[in-house]
């Protein structure tokens, strides 16, 4: 069974940098994409960033040119580098792995930015 597990949210100030991870316990084939969302309090589930099959990559319009999203095949694993952090990113950061049979989720990880 897969299980994606996340790790590097934590309480950062505004302006400051995270680095998101998300590991696959196993080999993932046809893959479509990659991606994170985020879920703030009182607020539904939104894409955050993702990476196609091909390497093209798509940002929420809040995120562009402060978030970067990327992947290491070999090590099965999808980050996200969060820079010039605001406290509206404050949210639980989940990542999705889509395939052609369905999709997995990480348990999330949550991220506050706060002075």
């Amino acid at each position: 069974q897969v299980q994606l597990v996340e790790s590097g949210g934590g309480l950062v100030q505004p302006g400051g940098s995270l680095r998101l991870s998300c590991a696959a316990s196993i080999r993932i084939l046809n893959i479509i994409d990659m991606g994170w969302y985020r879920q703030a309090p009182g607020k539904q589930r939104e894409l955050v960033a993702r990476i196609i099959t091909g390497r093209s990559t798509q940002y929420a319009d809040s995120v562009k040119g402060r978030f970067t999203i990327s992947r290491d095949n070999a090590k099965n694993t999808v980050y996200l580098q969060m820079n010039n952090l605001k406290p509206e990113d404050t949210a639980v950061y989940y990542c999705q792995i889509a395939t052609f049979l369905g999709a997995y989720w990480g348990q999330g990880t949550q991220v506050t930015v706060s002075s």
